[in-house]
């Protein structure tokens, strides 16, 4: 499955050649809500997907067996439960020598968090902080929470998607409340609004005039509440968010670098590379040496979580 969020069945576009495989949440008949939760096997075998892939969807997992290595983006994560893990749309992961993994997990849409009081900025925060161990009694806690999920899921009874949002909203916060729980909420207003679309500036190459416009402000006053909110100006946000972006397609793909500067919106494979070396400190090329993680031989049609 690729693309978006789609009904069963329904076709999406392929990724272009070369990038990561995008995994889509299929809405279930005939609620059509876009969440699923379940165990790893409920969810099927792109569950425990060795290879780099991105979502159009968030993923929380509660892991309570196995070992092995969880990759997100540049980070290793060893699997040691209790674990609780974030994985936020766009980024790039996958599961390395896995054995005997087991938990549970929760996906959804960033429009199923619509109308919710916070919940896509817990997620941003929590997002800072993806992978955390848990004590014995917030591994009993969240299991429970997680059970209740899958349970409310599976029997979609009248007015469960709100009793699904309520119960999501509560391992959030309590989730956000964990040792080294991601930074405080960001300010309200055009540099909030900022904050998270820049996000995904990276991978649009999107410019401060054109995030401005997005926003419905000028690119001096952008630039000027950014800067009293953050200390950074939005040129700087965004060509971290740009480096970022090209760094886990040179980790996760067989793109040459020209084609990783083409993705990230430079026409100058030179001048990319000059851009790279002065946010990153080395060269495209001996950050994919030192990085590599590639999986070859990845299925093209393959799908899943």
């Amino acid at each position: 499955m690729r693309g978006t969020t789609v009904l069963p069945g329904a076709p999406c576009a392929a990724p272009r050649d070369g990038d990561p495989p995008v995994h889509r949440l299929e809405l279930r008949l005939p609620d059509r809500v876009p969440f699923a939760a379940g165990g790893f096997d409920a969810m099927g075998p792109m569950s425990r997907a060795a290879y780099p892939h991105r979502h159009t969807f968030y993923e929380i997992v509660h892991v309570v067996e196995g070992s092995g290595v969880h990759v997100l983006d540049l980070e290793r994560y060893e699997v040691r439960p209790p674990q609780l893990g974030v994985i936020l749309p766009g980024q790039v992961h996958h599961w390395e020598g896995v054995r005997g993994l087991e938990g549970s997990l929760v996906l959804f849409t960033p429009e199923f968090l619509v109308g919710g009081p916070g919940g896509e900025e817990l997620l941003r925060r929590l997002g800072e902080r993806p992978w955390a161990d848990l004590d014995a009694a917030t591994h009993e806690r969240t299991g429970r929470l997680m059970a209740e999920l899958a349970e409310e899921y599976r029997h979609g009874a009248d007015g469960f998607a709100g009793v699904l949002r309520s119960l999501l909203h509560v391992l959030l916060v309590r989730a956000a409340r964990l040792p080294g729980g991601g930074d405080p909420p960001p300010p309200p207003g055009p540099a909030g609004e900022f904050l998270r679309l820049a996000r995904t500036a990276g991978a649009a190459g999107l410019s401060v005039r054109e995030c401005a416009d997005r926003i419905g402000v000028t690119p001096g006053h952008l630039t000027e509440v950014v800067r009293a909110a953050t200390g950074r100006t939005p040129a700087a946000l965004l060509r971290q968010e740009r480096a970022r972006e090209a760094q886990r397609l040179l980790v996760a793909t067989g793109l040459s670098v020209r084609q990783v500067a083409a993705r990230v919106g430079f026409d100058d494979a030179a001048y990319f590379c000059r851009f790279f070396r002065r946010e990153v400190g080395c060269s495209p090329g001996r950050f994919r040496k030192d990085h590599d993680r590639r999986v070859p031989s990845i299925e093209p049609g393959a799908a899943g979580p």
